[in-house]
């Protein structure tokens, strides 16, 4: 099993902001550029605004799993920023899961030639 690589710093997050492209839904917000590497990384911010430690961990687990469980079906190379909306409390991980998939798919880095 592949091991997730994560954006760590504030200065590679701010990279992202900056140079990226990014497309929203109702439950999450995607930013992405290109890394030049042949992997992608991840990144995951949940506002305080969305709620306690508990909401923001389990919403953070949520996109980690819905990444990670369609890593191999994106395009490789890109740095990749999801922000957590204050909509996204409470809702499953379908849900969570279909705003994911709904921004990969409007970033064309989704293939859903993998899915069939």
């Amino acid at each position: 099993m592949k091991q997730l690589i994560s954006l760590k710093n504030s200065l590679e997050f701010g990279n992202v902001y900056k140079q990226g492209i990014s497309y929203a839904n109702k439950y999450l917000v995607m930013y992405i550029t290109d890394n030049n590497l042949e992997i992608n990384r991840l990144g995951i911010s949940v506002s305080k605004k969305v709620g306690n430690s508990v909401v923001r961990h389990r919403i953070t687990r949520l996109i980690r799993e819905a990444y990670r469980l369609h890593v191999n079906e994106l395009s490789t190379g890109h740095d990749i920023v999801i922000v957590a909306r204050v909509n996204s409390k409470g809702h499953s991980y379908w849900d969570i899961e279909s705003a994911f998939l709904h921004l990969a798919k409007l970033h064309h880095i989704f293939s859903e030639e993998a899915s069939s």
